[in-house]
């Protein structure tokens, strides 16, 4: 009995849990197509309602970034656990009912994915994430149908300005767009506003900096355009996988 009444209390727990981060990524897929946090006007200080007035917003403005931070922490750790769960299924389901990944559903996204901000990031139909890879979509992730990552792919869309003095972010987050049939080898790296045109092809180890044209291939770091690739092209994935990982 005792039993019974834990494994209830979990069930609840996690149905709960998934139901909050299903809220959480909604209200942020709405807000990120109008975006861009306006910044709280100052309130005038000269008398004693004044002061009352501005403490009393920076009392609401301090409750309110405590619960976006609970929440944006609850998300990553959720989707951390997630991506080691050992079912393609489960994790799919997870990824497109729960955290409102766009993602077509022969698609495959194998496991220790670690995602930011799942809302802004669409995949198409056939294509392969390989395991490990990180999909930092916080300024918007689009890759095509098709595409193939391999081992430890990293995308990242925002970054730090390394010349602002509060090595702040402002300004620094653009979208990230891999065309069909591209293929990022093991450990590629890709930087904010590149765009991996239709069939290239990224070496392992590349850190693509800028943009890649049709059909060509890139590696080193930066990565340079060191080959041609047959255009030819007419290979289609099913949505086949290994089981569990």
């Amino acid at each position: 009995m005792v039993l019974i009444i834990i494994l209830f209390i979990i069930t609840i727990a996690i149905v709960l849990d998934l139901l909050v981060c299903k809220f959480y990524c909604e209200k942020s897929r709405k807000a990120s197509k109008s975006r861009r946090e306006k910044e709280q006007p100052k309130c005038m200080t000269k008398n004693k309602a004044g002061v009352q007035i501005q403490r009393s917003k920076t009392l609401y403005v301090h409750i309110r970034d405590s619960i976006y931070k609970f929440l944006d922490s609850l998300l990553r750790l959720n989707l951390a656990v997630t991506g080691y769960i050992p079912s393609h299924s489960v994790r799919k389901f997870l990824y497109i009912n729960v955290y409102c990944v766009d993602m077509d559903k022969t698609a495959v996204i194998y496991y220790g994915a670690e995602i930011r901000a799942p809302w802004n990031l669409h995949i198409g139909k056939g294509t392969i994430i390989g395991d490990r890879a990180i999909l930092d979509a916080r300024s918007g992730i689009y890759i095509g149908d098709n595409v193939n990552f391999s081992t430890g792919v990293w995308i990242w869309t925002l970054q730090h300005d390394i010349q602002a003095s509060d090595f702040g972010i402002e300004g620094q987050g653009k979208p990230v767009k891999i065309c069909n049939r591209a293929w990022l080898s093991c450990r590629t790296v890709v930087l904010p506003g590149v765009t991996v045109a239709e069939g290239a092809v990224a070496a392992a180890g590349a850190v693509l900096t800028k943009d890649c044209s049709p059909f060509s291939v890139w590696g080193g770091v930066p990565a340079k355009c060191i080959g041609a690739r047959n255009q030819d092209l007419t290979y289609e994935f099913s949505g086949g996988h290994m089981l569990f990982l």
